[in-house]
C-alpha cells in the first residue's frame, strides 16, 4: 500500500477515528492489526519474515536479560543478530554474491558457470531488520530494558507509518510512546496534516515529475552527452531527496495523527557545508544507526588517527552495500567514505592553524563544493550499471570548452517544452527556499507563530499552487522501497 494511493487515502482515515474512539488498553491491538494489514497488502506471504524476525529478536532479548553469564549473553546476542542478518543477506545479497562467483569463475575457466537466482526483495526488510538489531544490541548493552509485552514489541517493529522506508526508529524513543496513554491533541494532528501535505507535494509534484527526465537520460545514457547529463544528475538529486524526504514527512505526519513523534530524518541536507555535515542532515536515522552500531564498535575516533580514517571509510562502504546489492552502491558508499577521509585529513593537518574568519562567501563556496561532490556521487547511485556510470562521467563534460553551446545543446537534448521549463523554474526554487528557511528553525513551528489570517492565506496560496503544478504523471513507488 503506497502512501500516494487511493488505498492509503481510505486506510488512514479509517484507522484514525477508530484509534481515538477505542479505550487506551485496546489501541495497540488496532494499530498492530492495521500495521500487519498495511504490510500484507504488498504480499501476504512476506508476513512470515517480519514475524520471524520479531519473534527471534523478542525471545533472544528476554534471554539476554534473564542471565548474568556473559558467555551465555553473547551467545543469545549472536543468535538474535545473526538470524536477522542472515534473513536480510539471503534475500538482498544472494543474487549479488552469485554474480561475483560467476565473474570469478569466468576469469579462471573462461566460461560463465551460470549461477543465478532472482529473489523478491521483501519491502522494508532493511529498515525493520535494523530496528530489531538496535533493540537486541541495546538490551545486551544494558541501555534498554527488554520489552515483556510481545504486542507492544511487535508494534514497535511493524508500526505502519515508518515500516517500509523509515525513519529507523530507536526502541528507547518509540516503545515508551506506544506504552504511554495519549490524548487527542488537535494542534499536533493539524501539524501532522501540514507535514503530510508538504511530503505529498515533494513526492507527487516534484519527485514524480522530474523522474520522467531522469529516467529518459539514465535509462539510455549512451544517447546523451554533455550538459544534458549534468541536468539529469541534478534532477536526480532533487528527485531522490523529494522522494525519500517526502516519504519521511508523510510517515512523521501520519504518526502525529496518533499522538506519536518519530525522529527527524532530513534537515536541509543540500545546504551542508561539508560531507560530514551532509550526513548529519541526510537520512539521519540511518547515519546515527551506523555511527552507534558500526563506527563506534570499530573504535570510532578513540583509536590512532590512521585507524580512525579506516573506521570512517569502512562505515561508509558498509552503508553503500546496505543501500543495494550492486557495485554501483558499493562505489557510491566508498566515494562518500573517501570524501569524509579527505575532509578529516585536511582538518587534522590544519588543527594547529588559526581558524579563518567565516564569511558569507566562504559559506556559499563550501556549500557549492559539497553539493557538487554529492551530485557527482549520485551518478553511481542512479546508474543502472557500473559501465553506465563510467560512461556518464566520461561524456558529462563533452563540449564544455564552448560554454554557451554546451548549455544550449544540453537543454535541447532534454526536450523541455516551455511549460516544462516554467514548472521546473517554480517547483525547484520552492523546495530550496523552504529548506533555506528551515535552516533557521522548523518551518512548521515558525508558521504557527503567524496570525491565523496570514497562515490561512498562505495555505490557500500553497494549495492553489499545488493544483496548478500537478500533472497527469502516474505516481511512482517510493525509491527507497527497493532497499
Amino acid at each position: 500500500m503506497l502512501f500516494n494511493s487511493l488505498a492509503y487515502l481510505i486506510f488512514l482515515p479509517t484507522v484514525f477515528p477508530l484509534f481515538w474512539l477505542l479505550p487506551f488498553k485496546y489501541r495497540w491491538i488496532l494499530l498492530l492489526i492495521a500495521s500487519y494489514y498495511f504490510y500484507m497488502s504488498w504480499n501476504p506471504q512476506l508476513v512470515v519474515l517480519i514475524l520471524s524476525t520479531t519473534l527471534i529478536s523478542y525471545a533472544t532479548s528476554l534471554w539476554i536479560e534473564k542471565t548474568d553469564n556473559q558467555r551465555t549473553r553473547k551467545l543469545y546476542l549472536a543468535i538474535g543478530v545473526l538470524s536477522s542478518l542472515l534473513i536480510l543477506a539471503f534475500f538482498k545479497y544472494t543474487g549479488f554474491l552469485l554474480s561475483i562467483v560467476n565473474d570469478l569463475a569466468s576469469l579462471i575457466t573462461t566460461q560463465d558457470p551460470g549461477f543465478a537466482i532472482k529473489l523478491l526483495l521483501p519491502v522494508g526488510i532493511s529498515f525493520y531488520t535494523f530496528q530489531t538489531l538496535s533493540y537486541v544490541i541495546d538490551v545486551y548493552r544494558g541501555t534498554m530494558k527488554a520489552e515483556k509485552h510481545f504486542g507492544y514489541y511487535a508494534l514497535f517493529v511493524s508500526f505502519f507509518p515508518q515500516l517500509v522506508a523509515g525513519p529507523i526508529e530507536r526502541p528507547e524513543n518509540l516503545i515508551p510512546q506506544l506504552r504511554k496513554e495519549t490524548f487527542f491533541d488537535r494542534t499536533m494532528a493539524v501539524d501532522g496534516l501540514k507535514i503530510m501535505a508538504w511530503g505529498f507535494f515533494k513526492k507527487m509534484i516534484i519527485a514524480d515529475y522530474v523522474a520522467q527526465s531522469v529516467n529518459m537520460v539514465y535509462n539510455r545514457p549512451g544517447a546523451f552527452s554533455g550538459f544534458s547529463l549534468v541536468i539529469a544528475t541534478f534532477l536526480f538529486a532533487v528527485q531522490i531527496y523529494c522522494d525519500f524526504s517526502g516519504y519521511t514527512d508523510i510517515a512523521i505526519g501520519s504518526a502525529k495523527l496518533f499522538g506519536y513523534r518519530l525522529m527527524l530524518n532530513f534537515n536541509s541536507p543540500y545546504f551542508a557545508q561539508s560531507i560530514r555535515e551532509f550526513w548529519s542532515r541526510w537520512h539521519i536515522s540511518l547515519s546515527s544507526w551506523f555511527k552507534d552500531y558500526v563506527y563506534i564498535p570499530l573504535g570510532g575516533n578513540r583509536v590512532p588517527f590512521k585507524r580512525h580514517l579506516i573506521n570512517l571509510f569502512l562505515t561508509f562502504l558498509i552503508s553503500g552495500l546496505w543501500h543495494g546489492a550492486n557495485w554501483t552502491f558499493v562505489i557510491w558508499g566508498a566515494l562518500h567514505g573517501l570524501f569524509i577521509v579527505i575532509e578529516s585529513l585536511i582538518t587534522h593537518l590544519n588543527r594547529r592553524k588559526a581558524p579563518k574568519p567565516v564569511t558569507l562567501s566562504s559559506r556559499i563556496l563550501k556549500t557549492l563544493v559539497t553539493f557538487t561532490l554529492v551530485l557527482l556521487a549520485w551518478v553511481f547511485f542512479r546508474a543502472n550499471t557500473l559501465s553506465d556510470a563510467i560512461n556518464i562521467y566520461g561524456a558529462m563534460f563533452e563540449g564544455i570548452a564552448n560554454p554557451l553551446q554546451y548549455v544550449e545543446n544540453g537543454l535541447r537534448a532534454m526536450r523541455f517544452s516551455d511549460p516544462d521549463l516554467v514548472r521546473l523554474s517554480l517547483i525547484i526554487p520552492v523546495l530550496f527556499i523552504y529548506d533555506g528557511i528551515n535552516l533557521k528553525g522548523d518551518v512548521m513551528v515558525r508558521l504557527n507563530a503567524w496570525s491565523k489570517p496570514a497562515r490561512t492565506a498562505l495555505y490557500v496560496a500553497f494549495g492553489l499552487f499545488a493544483i496548478l503544478m500537478i500533472t497527469t504523471v502516474t505516481s511512482n513507488a517510493f525509491i527507497y522501497f527497493q532497499f
